[in-house]
């Protein structure tokens, strides 16, 4: 996905134990988990806005200046 192996996701995840300890780690994961899910969920939408956009009437879609 962005390059990172198992050496750097092991080390990775070591350190997130480190820092926020092992009672706050599950927290931190649907907390990361249910951003990246509201962020998909708001990139879908626009996504969808923007194929209706484009798919509405294309002689309306003039650029301005031009006839």
């Amino acid at each position: 996905m962005f390059g990172i192996g198992v050496p750097e996701l092991l080390l990775i995840l070591a350190l997130a134990l480190i820092v926020f300890g092992p009672g706050k780690l599950p927290d931190v994961g649907k907390a990361i988990g249910r951003g990246l899910s509201e962020f998909r969920r708001a990139a879908k939408d626009v996504h969808e806005a923007a194929d209706v956009a484009i798919s509405e009437s294309p002689a309306e879609a003039t650029l301005p200046g031009k006839k």
